[in-house]
């Protein structure tokens, strides 16, 4: 590895503020021969809401092209990344159901591009990192031959976002229902009444509904039968109890 690449990447290592490493990441993009270096992280805020945080030194027109026109919806190489792990080449054959993007980025210098996603399964984030020029292609060699390095910087920038973004919501436990509780709900999930419950179980009629209640508080529900939904969507009834 060549003495200034070295220097670089170990700066970038050392970068704690990402606006630092962006910064460093942007000089080396330059120093391998891309003029246009990006970097975005998109995590989810709500069930079907997300938010993006983008660092890019593309023109400004392009970026406000590409927001009041709503690219994001229909860029090839956003739809790639989000399902894919492997680099993509930009090309006219990847825009060739959007033409109209690739004549955008043509008449922005932005068209010799590649782009490699980032997948924080953990924590539902993508990040994207591309890199554009415009006075030459790249070829797969340049592209692999610089594979190593935009894995390294790609992923101290997912780091230093992911940081800021709010964690993902941790899903709550499953509350604990007793033995006895787990007994009266699968009862009343084929229909028996506390009565012939109490039978079965050689109970009273009143300890039969108290395990009842008791296993409606915990579950956060209003009623018999919802406590029995409960229980079976979080696993503490076999879903064949239910017939």
């Amino acid at each position: 590895m060549e003495r200034w690449k070295e220097s670089q990447l170990n700066q970038l290592s050392c970068a704690t503020e990402i606006d630092t490493a962006y910064r460093i990441s942007l000089g080396f993009a330059k120093n391998i021969g891309f003029k246009f270096f990006a970097f975005s992280t998109t995590y989810q805020i709500k069930t079907d809401e997300f938010k993006t945080v983008q660092l890019n030194y593309y023109p400004t027109d392009w970026n406000i092209e590409y927001e009041q026109k709503n690219f994001g919806a229909i860029d090839p190489v956003l739809a790639h990344c989000n399902h894919s792990r492997l680099p993509v080449l930009w090309s006219e054959e990847l825009f060739s159901k959007t033409p109209w993007i690739w004549d955008a980025l043509e008449q922005r210098g932005l068209q010799h591009g590649w782009s490699q996603s980032f997948h924080d399964e953990e924590n539902g984030h993508c990040s994207i990192l591309s890199l554009a020029r415009s006075h030459c292609p790249i070829t797969a060699f340049e592209l692999y031959e610089n594979l190593g390095f935009s894995m390294f910087i790609g992923h101290h920038l997912h780091t230093l976002i992911a940081q800021t973004l709010p964690k993902k919501a941790v899903k709550p436990s499953a509350p604990h229902l007793t033995p006895r509780e787990i007994d009266v709900l699968k009862l009343a999930a084929v229909g028996k009444t506390a009565y012939e419950s109490a039978r079965i179980l050689n109970l009273s009629a009143r300890t039969v509904n108290f395990h009842v209640q008791s296993a409606i508080l915990k579950l956060g529900v209003n009623n018999k039968i919802s406590a029995v939904l409960a229980a079976t969507k979080c696993g503490s009834l076999n879903s064949s109890a239910i017939g």
